[in-house]
């Protein structure tokens, strides 16, 4: 396995004006089949994150919002609600539909955090919506030599994550010591990358040639086998995901991910029927 491909991702907003990088959905990168999409979001300046994600709808799909510091607060037309705290995920499932808000618990201070949208297949697009919520103390940490994993999905030996997945896919945290090493192993056929947010970390590339992916990027990775990261001088944090391809058409329209055009239609029509999620 090597490193293919390094973006730094495309500056946008959502919601009501939280200003994001996009690193997954992207004229520069569409997709990594199974995943949408990958926003990251860093800012201290509150006129930057405190007007939030108010109320909007999603079909077809599952978001992982994973905090790093600040907190917000998910609700959502099931009844769910709860806050997510540093260091905690909320994994919403929006399947037939689903209609939530996400809005930040604090005023001032540094907000930071990454949300992944995880396609679901044809089979599942229309399945109850459901959320889970994964506190801190939920999510195993394995301690090994210079680094720190933080198993949120699937497996990394023999820990296993909380999260409960309706695709074969895999999440990782980690942090890394100047110099350590990690070493990335999807199974096979699998699609995988990993995003460096803070420090940089180094591997190689189709030729052999080490190649460095500074923070904050996305390196996409391509090959057989397993790949192997160095942290720089200054350490190197890293948010890794790896999935099964779906191979299904995507069709998308804002929070609507089917594999239709007129799937999409009826998306939209049940959602301005009243009928969204029933």
């Amino acid at each position: 396995m090597h490193i293919a491909r390094i973006v730094k991702g495309m500056p946008t907003s959502d919601g009501a004006g939280v200003r994001l990088t996009r690193m997954i959905g992207t004229p520069q990168l569409d997709l990594i089949d199974p995943f949408l999409m990958l926003d990251r979001f860093d800012a201290d300046d509150p006129d930057a994150y405190i007007a939030g994600f108010p109320d909007h709808p999603h079909r077809g799909f599952e978001t992982v919002t994973l905090m790093l510091d600040g907190r917000l607060r998910h609700r959502d037309s099931t009844g769910a609600e709860g806050v997510i705290e540093p260091g905690g995920v909320q994994w919403m499932t929006a399947g037939r539909g689903i209609i939530h808000s996400e809005m930040p618990e604090q005023e001032e201070g540094r907000m930071r955090g990454f949300q992944l949208w995880v396609n679901l297949p044809a089979k599942q697009k229309m399945a109850p919506p459901g959320y889970q919520d994964i506190t801190p103390p939920m999510i195993p940490v394995v301690e090994e030599e210079g680094r720190r994993v933080f198993v949120i999905a699937g497996r990394y030996g023999e820990t296993e994550g909380p999260a409960a997945t309706r695709t074969p896919i895999r999440i990782l945290r980690a942090e890394l010591a100047a110099g350590a090493s990690m070493t990335f192993d999807p199974q096979p056929g699998h699609n995988a990358f990993v995003c460096v947010y803070e420090g940089d970390a180094s591997g190689p590339d189709s030729l052999g040639r080490e190649v460095t992916i500074p923070a904050p990027s996305l390196a996409l990775l391509h090959g057989a086998g397993g790949l192997t990261l160095t942290a720089g001088a200054k350490g190197a944090a890293i948010y890794y995901g790896e999935g099964q391809p779906i191979a299904e058409p995507v069709a998308r329209y804002g929070p609507f991910v089917m594999n239709t055009e007129q799937e999409l239609i009826q998306a939209v029509r049940d959602f301005q029927s009243g009928n969204f999620g029933r």
